[in-house]
């Protein structure tokens, strides 16, 4: 019964502190990135202040997601060095309870957090950044913004005789619509024939609409025309897979698009890295736990060592930057999708757990 109650108000102690870490976190992101992005669209046609804040809401999900293991990590060293200075660990200490029954409360903790950033934040962040895209994509062909910040591959189209290479800067409507795509046309011999420059193209049944067109032909001056259709025999079913961003894929998704791709032949090296990412949270952030808890158990009532503090900052920043490097080969093929994203995890749990045994139990 002791133990019980001792691990609710310890699990309580630190749901409040995991609560108001990601309140303020969620608050710096959101005047940051409010800023950012209404000074980019400030010159946009159709922008408000009201939709740069909504814009500014639809992407905070997807760049809060990204802080959660570092909010477990400072979460956790607050919550324990706030209840080693007022000695009540010490108490549970002197009742007999081991460091491994008093912690349970906090790991719990950091596991549903997990889950939650898996299961709930994640499809939010992947909804907000669809919306998102879209706003920016409207928003930036008056601005001159750019792209929306989306890494768009080339693709190649053959139809017959011709060849082409397609680009853009954004795509929407699960790869139906390109915005400011660009055409480029090869003729037989394999040079270019001419290139096409759009402010929009609509996938059809069979062919592309461009619209707003500027043709550029070798030696020719640029022809400007309202629309112009473009063979194609491409589907969308296959531009949605080849074109999926796995930011803008929920986590319940993500098997679906994993099956589909693979039946088109596409890569999924990306979309399996991010599942794996997923799923492997709850089990980053008990990792980020129990480096904490290395660093912040050793009782100070007045002062905690601060190179100890700063110790434990720097490996959780070294965890995280591992585990962002790792998941980025595995996204490009160089290590399995699986080993990427599992294997810091599961050295920085075992390391964790070696380190707090050996502190605590010799």
């Amino acid at each position: 019964m002791l133990l019980g109650t001792l691990s609710r108000y310890f699990l309580k102690r630190y749901a409040m502190t995991v609560f108001w870490f990601i309140v303020g976190v969620a608050s710096i992101i959101f005047l940051i990135d409010f800023s950012e992005v209404s000074g980019r669209y400030s010159d946009a046609k159709g922008a408000s202040l009201f939709g740069v804040f909504l814009l500014t809401l639809m992407r905070l999900p997807l760049i809060l997601q990204q802080t959660m293991p570092f909010i477990a990590l400072f979460a956790g060293m607050t919550a324990l060095i706030a209840l080693n200075r007022r000695s009540e660990l010490v108490v549970a200490r002197a009742a007999g309870i081991s460091v491994w029954q008093f912690m349970f409360p906090f790991l719990l903790g950091a596991m549903l957090l997990g889950v939650g950033s898996s299961m709930i934040l994640n499809p939010l962040a992947a909804i907000g950044q669809q919306l998102a895209q879209s706003q920016e994509a409207a928003w930036s062909d008056s601005s001159n913004a750019g792209n929306s910040g989306t890494d768009i591959p080339w693709m190649r189209q053959i139809t017959g005789k011709e060849d082409t290479i397609i680009g853009a800067s954004s795509v929407l409507e699960n790869g139906s619509l390109l915005i400011q795509p660009v055409f480029i046309h090869f003729d037989s011999d394999g040079r270019i024939s001419y290139r096409q420059d759009a402010s929009t193209a609509k996938l059809q049944d069979g062919y592309w609409i461009l619209n707003d067109v500027i043709e550029t032909r070798p030696g020719e001056k640029p022809l400007r025309e309202a629309s112009k259709k473009v063979r194609t025999n491409l589907k969308q079913e296959f531009l949605q897979e080849r074109l999926a961003q796995p930011d803008t894929v929920a986590f319940y998704d993500l098997s679906n698009k994993i099956a589909v791709a693979r039946s088109f032949g596409i890569s999924t090296k990306r979309l399996e890295t991010q599942f794996h990412s997923l799923l492997s949270m709850p089990f980053l952030l008990v990792a980020m736990t129990l480096i904490a808890a290395t660093v912040s158990l050793k009782f100070s009532r007045f002062n905690q060592s601060r190179s100890v503090i700063l110790g434990g900052i720097i490996s959780g920043f070294v965890l995280y930057v591992t585990t962002v490097l790792v998941k980025a080969f595995g996204s490009s093929g160089v290590v399995p999708p699986f080993v990427a994203t599992w294997s810091p995890v599961v050295v920085a749990m075992a390391l964790g757990a070696t380190i707090l045994l050996h502190q605590e139990d010799g």
